[in-house]
């Protein structure tokens, strides 16, 4: 499997809210990092415990957006809910010997546009 095979099988596992099965396609050495709240999370059991742990109102789901990859690197943008929360992701992952060895990832925050640049763009939907 080439990189974006492999993190569309990662986000398919994480659609089943079964995070060790997610693991499954995490190295032994995996480590996360999210950089806006500056931590680090390694191995697949910490990522599986987390994801397991964190507050949900019902089942996760995930939507890819879009990934764009190489030989070795997946970017992806992965739209989030489960249910009632809603949250963004855009996620660098390192792919080796068809696992996922490392992720940065980013959690954008949606904000209200300025009114001062109203006459200049297009809102989207």
């Amino acid at each position: 499997m080439n990189a974006a095979e492999i993190v569309q099988e990662f986000y398919t596992r994480m659609n089943t809210n079964d995070f060790n099965a997610a693991g499954q396609m995490l190295s032994d050495d995996y480590v996360l990092e999210w950089p806006q709240s500056r931590e680090r999370i390694r191995g697949r059991r910490n990522f599986a415990a987390l994801n397991s742990e964190y507050p949900a109102h019902g089942p996760w789901r995930f939507k890819i957006n879009r990934i764009v990859e190489n030989e070795t690197e997946a970017v992806s943008d992965v739209s989030i809910t489960d249910g009632v929360q809603e949250a963004r992701a855009i996620t660098f992952s390192t792919v080796r010997q068809g696992k996922i060895v490392r992720q940065v990832e980013f959690w954008p925050e949606s904000y209200q546009a300025p009114e001062n640049r109203r006459h200049l763009v297009e809102m989207m939907e």
